[in-house]
């Protein structure tokens, strides 16, 4: 499918100026989509819960909960309609959802000393917060005072970050159940093997797709994981492996390969509104800027990690290091952290998985208008989408992450003053699981080894902010233990 050159599509998401088609763009916004739908599955089960009176219950202060029906039917609201937006506003193909960390943060946390719709009032706070660094210019500037070889940097540790995700997700990587008596945390699949048949699709699904990507085959990533999704369907039928349900490491992890009983449903959007500003009356106030501020620097570097990562693999970054209309997209990105909040959906960004659309072709924001319709027909349609296994999903992850290891040749690692930067942004995101973590100790090493090596004159001045802000960032445990 192509689209006609100088049409009116074609004119206002630039896809010819680009490089790209409507079919690419249509395909890399299905796959964009493909790999993020587990968080409508998968939020629901961090900040959401089945009953309030089970062990595992994600209580507020009064024991409430928020039901996972109600979080999944915004979770993918929220997502549908900021994605779309993104691609509107900012014409950028960056999927937005809810993000990962922050709702963790949430649940076990924030919630815990609030209600859940003061949490969610906090969270709306943060996002307006954001904005207002948008408009008044500075996240604007500090995108832009980020010097080239940490971009390149960022790009390649979220690279290894989504392979991560992808090994994880798929059971192929796993935590040792004996890890805080081992000097190996982590190993292969079961006791050194793969172990099980949703990995073994995993690993199928690896091979199949890395092949169509190597021999260049349109819709590769997107072949891939439907390739999996029906070898998935097939092995199921034939083993009947069954959900993890959290207890077995042999089934499924999320999403469950079998054709579901019923397809439609209506969603329960009544958790939207449900927002309340009362946390500075039931916390001491520091406590509740030390929790604003913890969620406004995580979201503030993770979004812009993010981006960066994805305009150097899109193509979209211009010759000297910076991405055009920028300062629209981080605007979007700030209403989607209120938004997420204002829908008790949790706060809302940049999906770093967008780069296996991005893989697939996606170079606009008409991908980001695909992908935002299906989080919305996903409200109605959960029990279909859930049929794709992450196992099936993973692999398009782990090849993602493959492709943009290609930054690192853009990274002088003879400089050590720049090498061990750029090294501890990479390592440190996939290592911590957080993209802002690897950023913070990057950005934090360039500034000290700049200064104590005479070069302070060539660091950016908002380098020395940012570098200060990650200081208090990764102190504020031990500055509430100091105030508690």
């Amino acid at each position: 499918m192509t689209q006609r050159r100088g049409s009116t599509l074609d004119r206002f998401f630039r896809i010819s100026e680009r490089g790209s088609n409507t079919g690419r763009e249509i395909r890399g916004g299905v796959v964009t989509f493909v790999t993020m739908a587990y968080i409508v599955v998968l939020n629901p089960l961090i900040i959401g819960s089945f009953a309030a009176d089970t062990p595992a219950a994600h209580k507020d202060a009064l024991g409430h909960i928020l039901p996972v029906p109600q979080v999944a039917a915004v979770t993918a609201l929220v997502a549908g309609v900021l994605t779309i937006l993104m691609g509107l506003v900012a014409n950028y193909p960056f999927g937005i959802a809810t993000g990962l960390g922050i709702n963790s943060l949430l649940a076990v946390t924030i919630a815990p000393q609030m209600t859940w719709p003061e949490a969610m009032g906090l969270v709306v706070i943060e996002g307006v917060i954001i904005v207002l660094l948008v408009l008044t210019g500075f996240r604007t500037a500090v995108f832009r005072a980020v010097p080239a070889a940490l971009k390149s940097a960022i790009a390649v540790g979220i690279g290894l970050f989504i392979c991560l995700i992808g090994l994880v997700d798929a059971g192929f990587v796993r935590r040792l159940p004996d890890a805080a008596h081992t000097t190996v945390p982590v190993g292969l699949g079961i006791n050194g093997s793969i172990a099980s048949w949703p990995t073994a699709v995993f690993v199928v699904g690896l091979l199949l797709t890395a092949i169509l990507v190597a021999k260049r085959v349109k819709g590769a990533i997107l072949i891939g994981v439907l390739g999996s999704t029906v070898l998935a369907i097939v092995v199921e039928a034939i083993v009947k492996a069954g959900p993890s349900g959290g207890t077995d490491p042999k089934g499924w992890n999320l999403g469950y390969p079998a054709l579901p009983d019923q397809v439609v449903g209506l969603p329960d959007l009544s958790l939207v509104g449900d927002v309340s500003f009362g946390a500075w009356t039931r916390l001491p106030i520091i406590t509740v800027v030390l929790l604003v501020f913890t969620l406004v620097l995580a979201d503030f570097f993770d979004a812009m990690g993010t981006m960066t990562g994805l305009g150097k693999e899109a193509g979209l970054v211009s010759k000297d290091g910076q991405l055009p209309n920028v300062g629209k997209a981080l605007f979007v990105e700030g209403l989607a952290g209120a938004a997420g909040g204002f829908g008790s959906a949790s706060s809302n960004t940049v999906f770093v998985e967008s780069a296996s659309g991005i893989a697939e072709g996606a170079r606009t924001g008409l991908a980001n208008v695909v992908t935002g319709l299906l989080f919305l027909a996903a409200m109605f349609l959960t029990p279909l989408y859930q049929v794709v296994p992450v196992e099936a999903a993973a692999p398009a992850l782990v090849v993602v992450g493959a492709l943009m290891m290609v930054q690192v040749r853009d990274i002088d690692f003879t400089d050590f003053s720049i090498a061990l930067p750029a090294f501890l942004t990479i390592v440190v995101m996939p290592f911590t699981y957080s993209i802002a973590n690897g950023i913070g100790a990057g950005f934090v090493s360039y500034v000290v080894i700049r200064a104590v090596t005479g070069k302070a004159r060539q660091v950016n001045p908002l380098m020395w902010v940012i570098a200060a802000a990650f200081v208090a960032y990764f102190a504020v445990g031990p500055i509430q233990s100091a105030l508690g």
